[in-house]
């Protein structure tokens, strides 16, 4: 199997400026190094993480995927992050998965914020997603999806190597995004990469970005500089997580 080369984009985000988000990514992706098979961008990453999808949700076909598309192309990777979708007259906070040659899967955040009545305007998800990227298993997730680990749980019989979260993860709780991320990495046995954005939202809530990649100890191998904007590329080694989960082949006994 081959390792994997992932980059992170940790990034303040303009409140609900689609034109400014997507200008300031594209600058950014003229950074990323060639080898990269992975770009992951923060949760809302057009937007921030606004309550008001009804007048800035777009749909499948609108200006946020068809940048993602184009830039698949451009840097010949995948791009992932998450976007304000209008679809069927609902909305969801929807991941898009967007590959190389255009085609995508998509991921419905299943874990609503309630307490920033996320739930009352956009719609859950239902389904997990697990994607294939260079013959590495993927589950991509979204923000509030990290305090639930049943949802994340790997399993014998549909197994992941990577778990990813991209976010609008809160300076106040910061300390539960770096030990739930570890904890994720360890029951799970399987890497981690972790993007959250910085600044500050249109609701005066800060962000400090702690974005990460952890190995499946729940060691960090990629940190972020905190409070600042960056971009980070780690090589993940297939072999070294092979070789832990068959000397300590914990999910052999899992419920």
């Amino acid at each position: 199997m081959e390792n994997l080369n992932v980059t992170i984009i940790q990034s303040d985000l303009k409140w609900e400026n689609k034109e400014a988000n997507l200008a300031a990514f594209s600058k950014k992706m003229e950074e990323v190094p060639a080898a990269t098979d992975l770009i992951i961008l923060p949760e809302m990453f057009s937007t921030a993480f606004s309550m008001n999808p009804e007048t800035l949700a777009e749909p499948m076909d609108g200006n946020t995927v068809s940048w993602m598309k184009n830039m698949g192309i451009e840097k010949n990777c995948v791009v992932t992050g998450s976007f304000m979708c209008e679809e069927n007259g609902k909305y969801y906070n929807r991941l898009v998965w967007m590959n190389a040659d255009g085609t995508y899967h998509t991921y419905d955040k299943r874990h609503l914020f309630s307490m920033g009545d996320e739930n009352n305007h956009y719609t859950a998800g239902t389904q997990r997603l697990i994607v294939t990227l260079k013959g590495w298993k993927i589950c991509p997730l979204i923000c509030y999806d990290l305090r639930f680990p049943v949802w994340s749980r790997n399993t014998k019989i549909n197994p992941y190597d990577l778990l990813i979260y991209v976010a609008n993860w809160p300076e106040i709780r910061i300390d539960a995004w770096e030990k739930l991320l570890c904890a994720r990495a360890i029951e799970n046995q399987c890497y981690v990469a972790a993007v959250n954005r910085v600044g500050t939202d249109g609701n005066n809530i800060f962000h400090p970005g702690y974005s990460v990649m952890l190995e499946p100890k729940g060691n960090s191998i990629c940190t972020t500089s905190n409070n600042r904007e960056g971009i980070y590329t780690q090589t993940l080694n297939y072999e070294e997580l092979e070789t832990f989960r068959s000397k300590f082949p914990v999910l052999n006994d899992a419920d």
